[in-house]
């Protein structure tokens, strides 16, 4: 009979967390794919970094094949959920919370990271409901006297009468957003300024004011002071005309104070992302860009040199091709700028 063994631990200053439940319960019943699969999306979670479905695939010389295999496999252990879109496209994957087999059977999905570009956690923020005013609540809000001034501004601002809908988002602003009179009067002038006078735009800025914590006019007037003409340029160059939520002008900022890339290059990468898929614009746009950086892209030649050597490489493709697992790995590693696979990489995360 052996002896017990003895396991001593050293400092681990770079490790990845593995639900002891994972270890207990689920890997014993795994393939060698599955759990590499499993412990990769793991590690990159918690490093914060990029993954796709290729990258995974050539990490451990597998078949793209392979990987969603054993993503389907762990979709229904359910340690994971797979989103797709309207043409069944795979787009985010989701890593669940390990809990006994037990558990998990009538366990609702409650999604903790999405390995898209940037597989950065934030917790889900709660929803705001607008509640149904009655009309004597209506009413009394009308007939208060800072409410009754603050609705004649408004009207002015807009150059019309308000209708009992637009009031009532009004009393939302002052009953559930906290909103003072003073930071309405603002609201209604930043939105006419802009030339925004329909009521869901107003709502919509409203209520990134009240997710970003503004209570005050000179708040707010900081925040927008921040946000520059070129972030609102871009916005609108992937198709959006609200105001920027914080994390689509964190994506923006970033775009050119941390990879330094110029107006043009932004939305170059903008048009294709636009050309390429209606979801996700943000997250797609900024894998577009990641890339760009890490192939030292610093003017639009340079990006007409990578479509030239993606072109090169297509042409490629239709040559005879060794049939050897091998050679089809070291095929696909030679190609050093693939812009379809890049959609694909985008899509799957």
């Amino acid at each position: 009979m052996m002896s017990p063994l003895t396991i001593y631990q050293d400092n681990y200053d770079d490790a990845t967390v593995v639900s002891n439940f994972f270890i207990d319960e689920y890997m014993k019943d795994a393939n060698d794919a599955q759990l590499k699969v499993y412990l990769y999306l793991i590690r990159m979670m918690s490093a914060h970094k990029v993954t796709s479905i290729s990258d995974i695939a050539d990490k451990f010389n597998y078949t793209e094949k392979d990987i969603l295999r054993a993503l389907k496999y762990w979709e229904k252990n359910k340690l994971l959920s797979i989103d797709y879109d309207d043409a069944k496209n795979l787009v985010g994957i989701h890593l669940l919370q390990v809990g006994s087999r037990q558990d998990t059977k009538d366990m609702t999905i409650s999604p903790i990271i999405t390995t898209v570009s940037e597989a950065i956690v934030e917790p889900p923020k709660p929803t705001i409901e607008k509640p149904s005013y009655s009309l004597d609540d209506l009413k009394a809000f009308k007939e208060a006297e800072e409410t009754s001034q603050l609705l004649f501004v408004v009207e002015q601002y807009l150059g019309k009468t308000l209708s009992p809908s637009e009031i009532k988002t009004i009393l939302f602003f002052s009953d559930v957003l906290h909103f003072s009179i003073d930071l309405i009067d603002y609201l209604i002038q930043y939105c006419v300024e802009r030339n925004k006078k329909d009521f869901r735009y107003i709502e919509k800025v409203a209520l990134s004011w009240a997710e970003e914590g503004i209570i005050t006019p000179k708040q707010a007037a900081r925040t927008a002071k921040k946000y520059d003409k070129t972030v609102y340029d871009i916005m609108k160059a992937l198709g959006k005309s609200n105001n920027p939520t914080k994390a689509e002008a964190d994506y923006i900022l970033r775009w050119s104070r941390e990879l330094g890339f110029a107006a043009d290059i932004i939305f170059e990468a903008c048009e294709r992302t636009v050309m390429a898929t209606d979801k996700h614009r943000f997250e797609y746009c900024n894998t577009i860009l990641v890339n760009w950086h890490a192939q030292n892209v610093h003017h639009k030649a340079d990006i007409k040199q990578l479509d030239a050597l993606h072109a090169r490489n297509k042409a490629t493709e239709f040559q005879p091709k060794v049939s050897t697992g091998a050679a089809k790995f070291n095929q696909f590693k030679q190609n050093s700028y693939d812009f379809e696979a890049l959609e694909k990489e985008i899509l799957s995360n």
